[in-house]
């Protein structure tokens, strides 16, 4: 190479801050960019999906089959596991409020902190991440396979909506299942940190029973429900989203199955935040 191609070359190389721009470009492109992209096609998906349902419900096409199908395989696929999962942590709650109790001299509230804390917190929190962890990852698999054997595109091309068929069904399914799921974590929650305070820590029953149900209000329950009926329905919404935009063959399957976890558990967090801050500001207690 003579000297006038080296200088040549030279000065076509990019310098160390073009460089710098180009990674900092490409970065935002594949991350916030990227994930703000995401959000609002799971917005999208989510509000046709609302659309389509109303729309199905009073015209009576709604997939009924379709829907009990999918409310099968989600109950079986989490309801055992969210049993075993609530019994440790109704008795860890009850542990570890029996203590702070006992340490401030306010023993008699073990009951209400704890039942409390399961109803408010644990219940739809948990019954939301195996929802996430069970159903979802399922519901992702299953919408990515097919996107993959061009089902989905046989689908459009006959002319039958994807969403009204198979998004729609699949998240009543999870709304309804998670409802279910987070009253019986309610119930077993209490009813395992009730049994190992009073035979374990030797709490008394009459007292555990009647401080949780002087501090616990309707509206608490109340909330609870409404945030399981919207924790479902995101799960349902990010599975059904990451599965239907799914690329790349089998691998392309397993990291959207793996997108699909992360995601929900991320926006399940955020969201249960928004909901307690709310929750605080428009019903505030006097007193504990």
């Amino acid at each position: 190479m003579t000297t006038a191609e080296q200088a040549t070359a030279e000065s076509m190389a990019p310098t160390a801050g073009a460089e710098i721009g180009n990674w900092v470009r490409g970065y935002a492109h594949r991350h916030p960019i990227a994930s703000m992209e995401t959000v609002g096609g799971q917005v999208m998906l989510g509000w046709e999906a609302v659309v389509f349902l109303v729309t199905d419900i009073i015209h009576l096409r709604f997939p009924w089959k379709e829907f009990v199908r999918q409310s099968a395989f989600m109950t079986s696929a989490s309801a055992l596991p969210t049993v075993f999962v609530a019994i440790p942590i109704g008795m860890t709650l009850s542990i570890q409020f029996a203590l702070l109790a006992a340490q401030v001299g306010a023993t008699s509230l073990a009951g209400a902190a704890s039942g409390l804390a399961v109803i408010r917190q644990g219940a739809p929190m948990v019954a939301a991440l195996l929802m996430a962890a069970a159903a979802g990852s399922a519901v992702c698999a299953d919408l990515g396979s097919r996107k993959i054997r061009e089902e989905l595109d046989a689908m459009e091309v006959m002319g039958l909506s994807v969403i009204q068929r198979l998004v729609v069904p699949r998240m009543v399914a999870a709304v309804l299942v998670s409802v279910c799921l987070t009253g019986v974590i309610c119930f077993v929650g209490f009813f395992s940190g009730y049994i190992f305070n009073v035979f374990v820590q030797n709490g008394t029953p009459g007292t555990f029973v009647t401080t949780f149900a002087s501090f616990a209000t309707v509206s608490d329950f109340v909330l609870t429900m409404i945030k399981a009926a919207v924790f479902g329905a995101i799960v349902a919404i990010v599975a059904c989203h990451k599965g239907l935009n799914t690329s790349g063959g089998p691998a392309g399957v397993a990291n959207s199955v793996n997108a699909t976890v992360v995601a929900s558990i991320i926006l399940l967090m955020l969201v249960n935040v928004g909901f307690t801050q709310l929750y605080v500001m428009l019903f505030p207690r006097t007193g504990f």
